[in-house]
């Protein structure tokens, strides 16, 4: 597996990833309610991701396996995880694990001592099992509720 940052050529897949990932991985979240789905995978799409690329502070990396994306996630220069998805393909490989720390990884060569973010329901036990913590009283945001989570990086 290659770890990378995403260029804009990168989108389509990227974004396939990320709406297979929502769609087939992450139902206990979205309950299959089409309002929900439709909110949540409102950004998903080619356009949006480049924006994400071009956004200063943002880092974007991909997760590649035999040069097709299998993961894609995004962490800021202040540390803050945006984005970690898996392809349904790729699933309990190490995948979300291997992009995770090197998104940990790009936090703290920003300077970060600590990265924080929003976890769905499906990801809790996920980041919890790496290390994480809940931090803070869960809220809801499209629908969805969400676990305000940080984790102290080694550094």
């Amino acid at each position: 597996m290659e770890i990378r940052d995403a260029s804009t050529e990168d989108a389509a897949a990227a974004c396939e990833v990320m709406r297979r990932s929502i769609t087939e991985l992450c139902v206990s979240d979205h309950q299959g309610d089409s309002v929900i789905l439709a909110a949540w995978l409102g950004n998903k799409k080619p356009d949006v991701f480049v924006s994400w690329l071009a956004q200063k502070g943002n880092s974007v990396l991909l997760a590649l396996e035999n040069g097709g994306v299998v993961g894609v996630g995004a962490v800021t220069d202040a540390g803050e995880i945006t984005l970690n998805y898996v392809s349904p393909d790729a699933r309990f490989r190490g995948v979300s694990r291997a992009v995770l720390r090197a998104l940990e990884a790009r936090a703290a060569e920003r300077g970060n001592v600590r990265c924080t973010l929003t976890s769905t329901e499906t990801a809790r036990r996920f980041y919890r099992d790496n290390g994480y913590v809940e931090d803070g009283l869960p809220d809801r945001h499209f629908g969805l509720q969400g676990y305000p989570m940080s984790k102290a990086l080694a550094i």
